[in-house]
């Protein structure tokens, strides 16, 4: 089993909760009333055509790393789980604040062009981050590691070898931290992979 159907067989836990595709084709997992009326636990998003990474490395002025651009093209234009505590970041296709643009991915964007943190050098590409405190992930292109930094200091605080090794221990620690109807089993734990202080 390739890590794309081990991440997806994780992500579906929480189907017997609900499951519905939305309008613009976002795979809604799991219906969560504790949060509010219309939420849901995980958003897989449509994946990106090869026009769209085209158009998404001309924005960004470069290359989208390759195994980032793999999981954008055949798994998901980024994703969202336990209602945002973890996202990785996508292009938005519709702006507003509609349900239906709201059930897309947070802009690739904002963190690489608009948002930078200090410190970020030219070949960090930012991937995702957590909402607990803002803090990001990104893709060293140099090396393809994936690193956690802070929220506005690029400093690398942890480090995974692949975005394939961080992707899938990340939704099976992260999953760990709910229960089966996905409320959050301890509310003043670090859903982040270390503390920051």
């Amino acid at each position: 089993m390739n890590y794309l159907e081990v991440l997806k067989k994780d992500l579906y836990k929480f189907e017997d909760l609900g499951v519905q595709k939305s309008e613009n084709g976002a795979i809604l997992i799991g219906k969560a009333p504790h949060i509010a009326q219309l939420a849901w636990l995980n958003k897989i998003y449509p994946i990106l055509s090869d026009k769209d990474i085209v158009l998404l490395g001309k924005e960004l002025k470069r290359e989208i790393p390759k195994d980032y651009k793999l999981f954008l093209t055949n798994f998901s234009n980024g994703l969202n789980i336990f209602v945002s505590t973890f996202s990785l970041y996508g292009l938005r296709k519709e702006l507003g604040r509609s349900i239906e643009a709201s059930r897309q991915p947070f802009s690739i964007f904002t963190p690489n062009l608009k948002e930078k943190p200090k410190n970020a050098k030219e070949n960090y590409f930012f991937i995702g981050g957590y909402n607990w405190d803002g803090s990001k992930l990104y893709i060293d292109s140099v090396t393809n590691k994936v690193h956690y930094c802070a929220e506005w200091d690029a400093t690398s605080l942890y480090k995974w070898n692949s975005f394939e090794e961080m992707i899938v221990s990340e939704v099976k620690r992260i999953t760990s931290l709910f229960n089966e109807k996905g409320v959050v089993l301890n509310i003043n734990k670090h859903t982040t992979p270390i503390e920051i202080l």
